[in-house]
């Protein structure tokens, strides 16, 4: 009998399964102190938990108002590093105060708890983790009796002058920027042949890649390829001064050299427009050299003519 009653006594002194899994609960803020209404603070909250207890989403503090003075605006929960067998588990708390203090005064965040549990082949073991009250200092905005003076106005501060500041300079510097950029603009204007330089003479590749660009667009296929093997041959006879056949091409590349790169894509232009014009299949012009080709050719035509007009090579000068 006594052998019994002191296997029981030693039960009852022994922590029950649930407290053996919660070790140390630790509420930590960078600053519990000074508050005014409508700051936010901080908290952290540090659970050691045992191998294998995870804090249930279900009982962890939900945002919103906990007291008419107290909202809590976010909750994060994280796992820490494991010693001697216990997890810790931080949650990151962040809390609104409404409280209009009147004097300093000190308040307590309302206490919560926490459901940790542990998955198991047969069952689902918990615990509870009770995270206590702790305080924060709130201060008042201002003196609730401030000193007497003759004056009520005095207690307010005198609005501060704004600065008054010369705008001359940058008046100046906007002005010198605009002209600058519009300088800039006319030169890429004038490079790139845009209105109104369009239709400079120098520039006779460049309109006709535009209207092979243009003709790539339309849906006669046939029409269109046939129009623009025509453009690319007046932009070649422009640039030449006369006007110039397959047999030509020789001479045309002794007297520009700038466009020497493309000789062959311009052997496969005339033939293409031999076949397109005087072939007995015209359509087999567009399979030997297809549209995308074409414009390819007008394209490269056009960046090597904007290259050589500053430098005279176009037309064979020194």
């Amino acid at each position: 009998m006594r052998a019994w009653m002191v296997a029981g006594l030693l039960a009852a002194c022994l922590p029950s399964p649930a407290e053996a899994q919660i070790g140390a609960v630790t509420v930590r803020s960078p600053r519990p102190f000074g508050l005014f209404i409508g700051d936010r603070f901080d908290a952290t909250v540090e659970i050691e938990a045992a191998e294998g207890f995870a804090p249930q989403a279900a009982s962890l503090p939900k945002p919103g108002p906990l007291t008419y003075w107290l909202d809590l605006t976010r909750v994060a929960v994280a796992p820490g590093p494991v010693r001697d067998g216990y997890r810790l588990w931080r949650l990151s708390l962040t809390y609104q105060t409404f409280y209009a203090a009147l004097d300093v005064r000190r308040l307590d965040v309302p206490a919560f708890a926490v459901t940790f549990a542990s998955e198991g082949p047969r069952a689902t073991t918990s615990a509870t983790a009770e995270v206590p009250a702790w305080p924060i200092g709130v201060s008042p905005l201002r003196e609730v009796q401030p000193p007497p003076v003759a004056d009520p106005v005095e207690y307010l501060r005198p609005e501060s002058p704004a600065p008054r500041r010369d705008p001359a300079l940058s008046r100046t510097l906007a002005w010198g920027f605009a002209a600058l950029g519009l300088t800039g603009l006319v030169a890429l204007a004038r490079d790139r042949a845009w209105w109104p330089f369009r239709r400079r003479p120098a520039r006779a590749f460049a309109a006709a890649f535009r209207q092979v660009r243009r003709l790539a667009a339309r849906r006669d296929a046939e029409s269109a390829y046939r129009e623009a093997l025509l453009a690319l041959h007046r932009g070649l006879d422009r640039t030449h001064g006369r006007r110039v056949m397959g047999e030509d091409l020789g001479d045309f590349l002794a007297r520009h050299p700038a466009y020497g790169a493309l000789a062959q894509p311009l052997e496969l232009f005339f033939r293409a427009s031999g076949d397109a014009f005087f072939g007995r299949d015209p359509s087999a012009a567009a399979r030997g050299y297809p549209f995308p080709d074409l414009v390819a050719t007008a394209r490269r035509l056009a960046a090597l003519e904007r290259t050589a007009s500053g430098t005279g090579r176009a037309e064979g000068r020194p």
